[in-house]
């Protein structure tokens, strides 16, 4: 019988929503009660619809969650959820509007809703002082519009929700604007909306008049993924930090069984013995160090096979394209002309106008545009004690390209070489100059005199180091572009590359219907045909050498492909240019290259830099070619600027921190005295320790610096010991 009085439909929402969904036909006229309820307190509501409303909530979500079992009973159910939303959103009650929402993300979720209407409905509803209900509405929309297009793009109700999220940038509500600029945002990183239109939609936002809204956007375009890169780069030390934490918390009883370790390489111990496709994880690695004794040395190991870990996990990592949304621009020339008016007349902090400057810079320098005004902006700030100037510095060298006129570059560089390549400035502030004026004339050669050049090469042999090494590799540079600006003393030994070197004139165009270098591919397949062919020789000479070989002694031998190389480039020398260029063409034309191709014709370009011109001596032959220098990006950094060869010496307060961080708590280390009653007081010996000196200085321990001698200790006991009779005697 007390199951029988639990049993209260009419009443029991949850229960009579369990059982239509098991059984919709069956309880029709219970549900039907409840929506004729529904329709009775709707009515009331309207009367007054800032009340607080316990008994529509209820109702409503119960509606929602057995909506689909009843498609004809509730066909207008949404539209009329939809209109009380619409009307009565800016008065209705926090928790009824709440309820209001997650009733219609329920529906959606069921798609029992147009998602074009429901969604224009939540940016409307962006406009409410309602901080939960915001983020709510900001997770649906996202995750939402990434659902329409899960499978396919759905352009229809993208079109239109992109023209719509238009106007809402331009919404007077600036929270509205920003969140409805943030989901784009958000939309574009995840490659939902990663068309030209969302670009060209977002490029708005940068003219807004709300701060926030305009700060958005001009992140947005300079890809400011540091934050980003550092979490990816770090995710290492997270899975470590966790992982300690939840060994710590394990339980102690519990064992982890591990492959025997013994005959395991001592530099790769961490790393082997995991599966070769996946590898060892952070977790993985930490397991096997928290299970083992701990030791300085495996800790040692465990912290290479981090950093081998982490150099692996870069290297599977794609290549990410941080800047295509610049690319996307439709007309980057009229968008960087309104970007430096606004930024002329612009009063807001200094760190939005540096933003302003880093992204007109990078849009003249990769799309190669004509804004002269900007450079003579720029000059203005190009002082040693401009706040931030290395980074003026870069926006500088970012705006520099071939196609600017030399003059205009001309007055940037004398401004730089006149304001920081001075003695009276410090050593790191000519390094800095130095190496701006390298990056801008690497962009454009023609902005350099040979007098500017002369001037700058004397700084080779400056006693601060920064200063020499920067003025070596302006010098170097010009090597490769046009040795004869230098003076005859700076050209070093003529090359092959030195040789071909020429900086082509203002509005000359390099055209080349052949890729440069392409010939070294064709000598290396006529190499491999003959290689081929000779298989069968080595092979037989391997194994009487094999047999030769039976005292089990190491045999010494000579790897041949450096001899391979330098036969290669041999025979790439000795052919003339007009055969050079004819192979070259026929390569590039034959065939699709690789990435090992581009490799291969790169390291005979750069051969050209180290192989001696006709005539001349040998060079040295052995080199290695940097990752980062071979894959160099469009855009600066700024340690290109602020690139020091020497570390400066530290200032006080840094070496005060470092001696005091190296300093132990001596503290542990000291022998602890332990009473064995701990409430009992202390001796006298023990409050002497702790007394002032003043009050101690004419106690006979204080005077008396020297041991008793052996005469005064038996004086001493004599006296003891009558002292101690007559109190007896007593």
């Amino acid at each position: 019988m007390s199951g029988r009085q639990g049993n209260k439909l009419p009443s029991n929402l949850p229960q009579l929503q369990n059982l239509i969904k098991r059984d919709p036909t069956s309880y029709t006229e219970e549900f039907l009660q409840q929506y004729h309820h529904y329709q009775s307190h709707v009515q009331i509501f309207t009367f007054q619809p800032d009340k607080p409303s316990k008994e529509l909530a209820e109702l409503v979500m119960f509606l929602a969650q057995v909506a689909h079992c009843y498609p004809e009973h509730m066909a207008n159910f949404p539209q009329q959820l939809k209109e009380l939303l619409s009307y009565h959103h800016t008065v209705l009650d926090v928790e009824l509007r709440m309820t209001f929402c997650k009733a219609l993300i329920l529906l959606r979720n069921k798609n029992l809703i147009n998602p074009t209407s429901l969604l224009e409905l939540f940016f409307q509803l962006l406009r409410c002082h309602d901080k939960l209900l915001r983020k709510t509405l900001y997770t649906h929309i996202v995750s939402d519009i990434k659902n329409i297009n899960a499978k396919h793009k759905n352009n229809k109700i993208n079109t239109t929700l992109q023209n719509f999220m238009y106007t809402m940038l331009r919404d007077s509500n600036p929270t509205a604007a920003k969140i409805s600029l943030d989901v784009m945002i958000e939309l574009y990183r995840r490659n939902i909306w990663n068309d030209a239109k969302t670009v060209n939609v977002i490029t708005t936002a940068c003219f807004s008049k709300v701060t926030k809204v305009l700060v958005a956007g001009l992140k947005f375009f300079l890809g400011r993924d540091e934050d980003e890169n550092q979490d990816s780069d770090s995710e290492s030390e997270v899975d470590i930090a966790v992982t300690s934490s939840a060994l710590s918390s394990s339980n102690a009883n519990t064992a982890i069984v591990l492959p025997n370790p013994a005959w395991f390489h001592p530099s790769l111990f961490f790393l082997v013995s995991f599966p070769k496709d996946d590898g060892p994880t952070a977790r993985d690695l930490m397991v096997r160090y928290a299970t083992n004794k701990k030791t300085t040395k495996r800790k040692k190991k465990l912290e290479k096979a981090m950093k081998v870990l982490k150099k692996q996990k870069k290297k599977r990592k794609p290549e990410v394209f941080n800047f295509s949304a610049i690319h996307l621009i439709h007309d980057p020339q009229d968008f960087a002309e309104k970007l430096l008016k606004q930024l002329e007349n612009c009063k807001e902090r200094f760190e939005v106008k540096m933003m302003f400057m880093d992204l007109i810079s990078r849009l003249v320098g990769i799309h190669e545009l004509f804004l002269f005004n900007f450079y003579p902006f720029v000059q203005r700030f190009l002082q040693p004690h401009q706040r931030e100037v290395t980074k003026i510095l870069l926006f500088a060298a970012q705006a520099s390209h071939q196609l600017v006129p030399p003059e205009i570059i001309q007055s940037v560089l004398m401004t730089i070489a006149n304001n920081f390549v001075t003695d009276k400035n410090s050593g790191e502030v000519m390094t800095v100059g130095i190496n701006a004026i390298k990056e801008i004339t690497a962009r454009c050669p023609l902005a350099m005199t040979e007098d500017l050049l002369q001037d700058l090469a004397q700084y080779k042999t400056h006693k601060n180091k920064n200063v020499m090494m920067s003025a070596r590799t302006l010098i170097h540079l010009f090597r490769s572009l046009n040795p004869e600006m230098l003076q005859k003393k700076f050209r070093g030994k003529p090359t092959e590359a030195s040789l071909e070197a020429r900086i082509h004139e203002y509005g000359e165009l390099d055209a080349k219907d052949y890729i440069p270098g392409a010939e070294v591919l064709d000598v290396d397949s006529q190499e491999e045909k003959g290689g081929n062919q000779e298989e069968d020789g080595w092979e037989s000479a391997s194994l009487s050498e094999e047999e030769d070989d039976e005292d089990g002694e190491w045999i010494d031998v000579h790897h041949s492909s450096d001899e391979e190389q330098q036969e290669v480039a041999e025979k790439i020398k000795s052919m003339p240019l007009e055969e050079r260029k004819a192979k070259a063409a026929a390569v590039s034309t034959s065939r699709l290259l690789t990435q090992e191709d581009f490799h291969k014709i790169r390291l005979a370009q750069l051969s050209k830099e180290l192989t001696s011109a006709p005539g001349k001596a040998a060079k040295r032959k052995n080199f290695e070619i940097d990752d980062e220098e071979e894959s160099r990006g469009e855009l600066l950094s700024l340690r290109d600027i602020e690139h020091l060869h020497k570390k400066p010496k530290s200032d006080k307060e840094t070496r005060l921190a470092t001696a005091m961080a190296g300093k132990t708590d001596r503290k542990e280390f000291v022998k602890k005295k332990t009473k064995m009653n701990p409430f009992a007081s202390s001796t006298n010996k023990e409050k002497k320790k702790q007394k002032n000196f003043m009050m101690m200085r004419y106690s006979h321990n204080v005077r008396t610096k020297n041991k008793r001698s052996f005469r005064e200790k038996q004086l001493a006991l004599r006296d003891a010991l009558l002292k101690k009779r007559k109190r007896l005697l007593k």
